[in-house]
């Protein structure tokens, strides 16, 4: 067998161990009752809050930074179906992170943000794959004592995180990052449609 089409094999059994990998991770949401009510309790708490005119911010590191800029753009965007503009803003804005950085130190990035935003009524999405970033934590802390709620998307059971949000949403999916990351994005749109069919119910008639 050419050496091509022997290292294309191999590469489509890589395919295929990451899509299984992929669909156990989602099989193990799927059975775990706990992810799923937490899911739905989030999803329906955000609407409200967005209802009575509250406003979301999001925020991560990374991959979660990217996240939380996706889940920010897709209500204050455009969704599935044109519907009016929803109250989100992720924590991204480069002047603001570099400036804190300089003058707080990186911990304080979304800290500092939720501190100069936030108001009681508002929603917090915080999300870190290993549940322990201090500058996340930070974040919760900011905008808990003000009467914010917040929503801790995270991949490590019993992690800092966990400990200090109101909606726990777990996604343990192995032993690295990019699985729970997947799931983490599809959380993100599953909280979206909730928020879309409880406010906007007419686009899912």
């Amino acid at each position: 067998m050419p050496e091509a089409a022997s290292n294309m094999g191999a590469m489509e059994s890589v395919v295929m161990a990451s899509l299984r990998e992929a669909r156990q991770a989602l099989d193990a949401m799927l059975d775990n009752p706990a992810v799923v009510a937490a899911v739905a309790r989030a999803g329906s708490a955000l609407a409200k809050a967005l209802d009575a005119g509250g406003r979301v911010y999001s925020c991560g590191n990374g991959g979660s930074m990217c996240d939380a800029m996706h889940f920010a753009e897709e209500l204050s965007g455009r969704y599935r179906q044109d519907r009016p503009a929803l109250g989100a803003a992720a924590i991204s804005d480069v002047g603001h992170l570099t400036c804190v950085g300089n003058d707080y130190g990186y911990d304080r990035v979304f800290a500092r943000y939720v501190e100069g935003h936030g108001r009681a009524g508002d929603f917090l999405l915080a999300i870190s794959t290993s549940g322990s970033s201090p500058s996340v934590l930070n974040a919760v802390a900011a905008a808990r004592a003000r009467g914010m709620q917040v929503i801790g998307l995270h991949g490590r059971p019993g992690s800092p995180l966990a400990q200090i949000c109101d909606f726990d949403i777990c996604t343990p999916a192995g032993a690295f990052a990019d699985r729970v990351q997947e799931c983490h994005i599809k959380v993100i749109h599953i909280l979206i449609e909730i928020v879309e069919r409880q406010l906007f119910p007419r686009n899912y008639a």
